[in-house]
């Protein structure tokens, strides 16, 4: 049987946004008669803020902070301990203060299981406001810098940008591929991710997949293509 792995933000969900009704009906009835694994770079609470505690919950497993939290009926039953090391704290605090974009909106930086997040706008940004810094942020690529900078000076992390506003950072080796040790060999696997290029979140689960031979992956826009796509296999 396929497996069905979804990032979440911008591939099932509107960015920061909860799940279409009519899709997030649509999606509870496509669980039910399907294998289904979430894998994104945000925690559980804003999981189930996203997709609903029930779909949250009937996924078979719910790999949470880039697979750094591991979650199974809505139980966490594996964590990392790992946190970020001052010296890339004080780093990004330096770019915090220098970033010419004039708009900020609080929470900058969030501290998640086995990674951090970091976000120059802020993670209260919301609509409009993260729409604005994403167009702002593809003419001056100030998030690409800044991950770039971090994975040519801290050769033991890997920085990636995900979604509209933020920069995950992680331990080298714990970026979202890290789940492909979850699932059997034999396990045909089906990814969709919105994040599948050489700095995006999903670019190393992706190309982990097919490099080994272990399935096939889905570069989406937003999640009415996820939907789409789908219904060909419903």
């Amino acid at each position: 049987m396929n497996k069905f792995i979804f990032d979440v933000d911008g591939t099932l969900t509107p960015s920061r946004g909860v799940i279409d009704e009519a899709f997030g009906k649509w999606f509870i009835d496509f669980m039910k008669y399907n294998d289904v694994y979430f894998v994104t770079g945000s925690d559980s609470e804003k999981t189930i803020e996203q997709l609903g505690e029930e779909i949250f919950e009937k996924a078979k497993y719910s790999f949470n902070c880039s697979g750094n939290a591991v979650y199974e009926k809505g139980q966490i039953i594996h964590k990392s301990d790992w946190a970020c090391p001052d010296d890339i704290w004080l780093y990004l605090e330096d770019e915090l203060y220098k970033s010419h974009y004039p708009n900020k909106y609080g929470k900058n930086f969030e501290p998640r299981i086995g990674m951090l997040n970091f976000s120059v706008v802020g993670r209260q940004a919301v609509g409009e406001q993260r729409k604005k810094y994403y167009e702002w942020d593809q003419i001056n690529n100030e998030r690409e810098r800044i991950a770039s900078y971090i994975n040519n000076h801290w050769p033991e992390v890997t920085a990636s940008v995900g979604g509209e506003t933020g920069i995950d950072i992680f331990p080298k080796g714990k970026d979202k591929a890290q789940i492909l040790e979850w699932f059997s060999e034999k396990d045909p696997l089906i990814f969709f991710g919105d994040r599948i290029d050489p700095s995006g979140n999903d670019w190393s689960v992706a190309n982990a997949i097919v490099d080994n031979q272990r399935g096939i992956y889905y570069n989406v826009s937003d999640w009415t293509e996820t939907w789409n796509i789908l219904k060909n296999y419903d």
